[in-house]
């Protein structure tokens, strides 16, 4: 199994408390202790405007700004969004912003995309908020346009939705083939279609994994793609502890920085919803349980990453090693 890291930008309410003066030097400190760990292949960012479970007030850095300088102040680790909404940027930009990124960190890029689902910054923002089938149809061709891009240089596609006439992507990403595909999210007809068509890896959630594994060899299947040449992915946003007591305090802890922004009653519910709590033990459980079903990557949130970083210490020491 190979594991990845998210790194806080406020999406999570995870830099709650720090001033936004200080919190670029958080961001960079993390990904510099990850850079330094063989443990963590990757590190990642959510590519959201407003924050989780609600909008707030709170500090959410965008994510491509964020790739850019990761790329500049690490040397090693690579770099990805889980994920890019293919609306929110045309893609020919995109595609560019990407190359771009991948040239100044060396080749280190990831392209995780997806199709957008939260309707409120969709809104805010001027995009509208099309119906699911146009959101995928525009995936479908943005992907389009990024391969063409990574590969010769320039794309041309009249689409439905976009329509791109020798834009020209020079120079090209440092990777051979072009930046690599995550096609994130787990809509069983359209997406993980989408998925077996073009993505050298997959995510989608690991309540799920088996039917969804399934689903998507069956799409490969149809499509031609060799099934096993796609990693499958899941995020998992763990608090642990080397015992129950040391976890409650981390789970108390994650609430009182919580509650003066959402309230006793949504900071209780999204905690419960959004944490996997568990000691070392029962998180290789866990994902044991996940990489038996064909998971190869783990990538971890850890909710207290900014203040406190002895939990992923600890999952350093003890999870990581019992799976890999």
């Amino acid at each position: 199994m190979r594991f990845g890291i998210f790194i806080p930008q406020g999406w999570r309410l995870d830099l709650v408390g720090i001033e936004p003066a200080a919190q670029w030097t958080v961001m960079r400190d993390l990904a510099r202790r990850a850079d330094a760990n063989d443990d963590w292949e990757s590190l990642w960012v959510f590519d959201h405007f407003h924050t989780v479970p609600a909008p707030t007030t709170q500090a959410t850095h965008e994510a491509w700004t964020l790739m850019s300088a990761f790329a500049a102040s690490t040397e090693r680790i690579r770099l990805g969004q889980m994920c890019t909404a293919m609306s929110y940027r045309n893609p020919a930009y995109l595609a560019k912003v990407a190359a771009t990124v991948d040239i100044i960190s060396g080749g280190r890029v990831e392209m995780g995309i997806g199709a957008g689902w939260y309707e409120h910054e969709w809104r805010a923002y001027g995009y509208g908020f099309p119906g699911a089938g146009e959101r995928l149809a525009r995936l479908d061709e943005g992907v389009q346009i990024f391969r063409q891009a990574w590969t010769t240089g320039e794309a041309t596609l009249d689409g439905k939705h976009y329509q791109v006439d020798g834009a020209i992507v020079r120079p090209l990403p440092l990777q051979d083939g072009g930046i690599p595909l995550w096609i994130a999210g787990g809509g069983e007809k359209v997406t993980l279609r989408i998925a077996a068509k073009y993505a050298q890896y997959t995510n989608f959630s690991g309540e799920d994994f088996a039917r969804k594994s399934e689903l998507l060899r069956g799409h490969c299947a149809e499509v031609g793609t060799d099934f096993d040449a796609i990693v499958r992915s899941a995020n998992t946003t763990v608090v642990t502890g080397a015992n129950e007591a040391e976890i409650q305090d981390r789970l108390t802890a994650l609430r009182t920085r919580l509650v003066p922004v959402l309230g006793q009653d949504a900071a209780t519910t999204w905690i419960d919803k959004a944490i996997t709590p568990g000691t070392p033990d029962q998180l290789v459980e866990k994902l044991g349980a996940l990489r038996d079903l064909g998971m190869g990557y783990a990538i971890l949130n850890f909710p207290e990453a900014a203040y406190d970083t002895s939990g992923i210490e600890l999952f350093e020491r003890e999870v990581i090693p019992a799976l890999r």
